[in-house]
């Protein structure tokens, strides 16, 4: 395993300055200490992955310098437009480094969400015409191949990607973690809205431990998980989900989101505005981290989501930051015209010990679809 503070000297003798892009699971290491010790001014978390792309590829231009992008290979799938459309040799010719989490690996055991993504990631990065290294557990050989890797890069101009498998980085805690003092928590916030859904109400709930809260909550009370669709995956597209089920049933639609997947396509909530109706309850759970990911922070706090919301059109909007506020609210928001907006605020806190899914993705499909059609 290789000390993180190691492999940042070794980014930092190669004058790699600039850091950005989307905290992930398999970089929690790396993504900590780069938060705990670069200014913020060189380090911004962006909405998603494809914005990081372009904020690298600005700082490039004005600095000629070599900015470094990271995030789960997931994400992988924001970044395709503009490593085609921008970076490529064929048009702008960019240089910049990535350091992709190898999430779903092949024959290492993960969750179904990843699974798809791992098998085809190099196949990916083949077929965007990135060179790439999977990098070594032994710090003299990830010296040489970044070294390698950065010497290409700037005899190229191009991107070049840095794939890190499971368990590279010796563990290093985050110590600039967002303490906002609130008592609530999004579990206990998720199982409020999920005992005020009545049988003519469903769940969207967002990718995470929002869903694994969920399904456990029903778990250990032993009901049905047929009004909930999980979103394992696509981080940021529960609301659109939710959005195309609402305009086509008569039942309530809860889409329980977070805030940085939120944040992360932002723009759906103009789609929402526009076209949801009254049984649209858009329900942003706002802890202001990523915090399955190592807790880096989000915007969630520095930016007024409300206003946002009723800027896009959404009919009712609210925040709520208590136990007893949010009962009191949801005993009402059925009432509300639609589509409805609420910001939950709650701490980082989460159990050690959350379970995980019993049932597939498409079990947890077929059996939502039996219910709702």
């Amino acid at each position: 395993m290789i000390k993180v503070s190691d492999f940042y000297n070794i980014l930092i003798r190669n004058n790699i300055n600039f850091f950005c892009g989307i905290p992930d699971s398999l970089l929690k290491a790396f993504c900590g200490y780069i938060t705990n010790n670069i200014s913020p001014s060189d380090h911004i978390i962006t909405a998603n992955e494809g914005n990081a792309i372009a904020l690298a590829s600005g700082y490039h231009l004005v600095t000629g310098g070599i900015p470094l992008v990271y995030m789960q290979n997931s994400g992988l799938g924001n970044t395709v437009n503009p490593l085609i459309s921008l970076t490529s040799r064929e048009v702008y010719s960019i240089p910049m480094l990535l350091i992709i989490g190898w999430r779903g690996e092949p024959n290492i055991n993960d969750e179904p969400q990843h699974i798809k993504q791992g098998s085809i990631t190099l196949n990916l990065l083949n077929t965007l015409d990135i060179n790439y290294t999977i990098l070594s557990d032994k710090i003299e050989d990830a010296e040489e191949d970044i070294n390698k890797a950065i010497k290409l890069v700037k005899k190229e101009s191009t991107p070049y990607a840095i794939i890190v498998k499971k368990n590279i980085f010796e563990k290093y805690d985050l110590f600039k973690k967002r303490d906002n003092k609130l008592l609530l928590t999004r579990e206990r916030a998720i199982q409020l809205i999920a005992n005020s859904v009545n049988e003519m109400g469903v769940i969207i709930s967002t990718t995470g431990k929002a869903s694994r809260e969920l399904y456990e909550h029903r778990a250990r009370k032993r009901e049905s998980h047929k009004s909930d669709f999980l979103t394992v995956g696509s981080m940021g597209h529960a609301s659109s989900i939710a959005l195309g089920i609402s305009i086509k049933t008569k039942k309530n639609v809860y889409c329980i989101d977070g805030d940085g997947a939120a944040i992360m396509h932002l723009g759906a909530m103009t789609s929402i505005g526009q076209n949801a109706g009254k049984n649209f309850k858009h329900i942003i759970i706002n802890n202001g981290a990523h915090e399955s990911v190592g807790g880096q922070p989000t915007v969630g706090f520095e930016v007024d989501i409300c206003t946002i919301a009723k800027a896009c059109g959404y009919k009712s909007y609210s925040t709520v930051s208590t136990e007893n506020e949010l009962i009191n609210y949801l005993k009402k928001i059925n009432n509300l015209i639609g589509p409805v907006f609420l910001e939950v605020k709650v701490n980082t806190e989460s159990r050690n010990n959350l379970g995980r899914p019993k049932t597939t993705p498409t079990e947890n499909k077929n059996e939502f679809i039996d219910f709702i059609r």
